[in-house]
């Protein structure tokens, strides 16, 4: 399940990720992510994962349509909450190939920390 969340930031795409994810859930995100981008040109992201199941094959097709048509050139930061060590090591690996985006990863008891690092200029 992906559902998306209110952190009150007006330009961040947030979601907390608990479990599968299906193609109609991944859509709802990804147009939520295009209202965003059209709204305010560049966004920050919050994801919180809980736990990680399986992703519907049309989950992974909206995402790479998604990816082709707007891409990532938009996204300023991004804070991952997570309780997973792989999950932050693979943060920790995409912060350094995505250079133009400041990614960190929080425990999911410092989800105010978070916020507050999405908020810094």
């Amino acid at each position: 399940m992906i559902d998306l969340v209110d952190i009150g930031i007006d330009d961040a795409l947030a979601f907390r990720v608990d479990g599968s994810i299906t193609k109609d859930e991944m859509t709802t995100v990804l147009t939520h992510a295009r209202e965003k981008v059209e709204a305010h040109g560049t966004i920050v992201l919050f994801e919180q994962i809980d736990s990680f199941g399986s992703i519907e094959m049309g989950a992974l097709v909206e995402e790479f349509k998604y990816l082709f048509e707007i891409g990532i050139s938009n996204i300023r930061k991004a804070a991952v909450l997570t309780d997973k060590k792989w999950v932050t090591k693979v943060v920790a690996l995409e912060d350094k190939v995505f250079r133009t985006i400041d990614m960190k990863c929080f425990p999911i008891s410092e989800r105010e920390a978070a916020i507050a690092f999405l908020r810094e200029a």
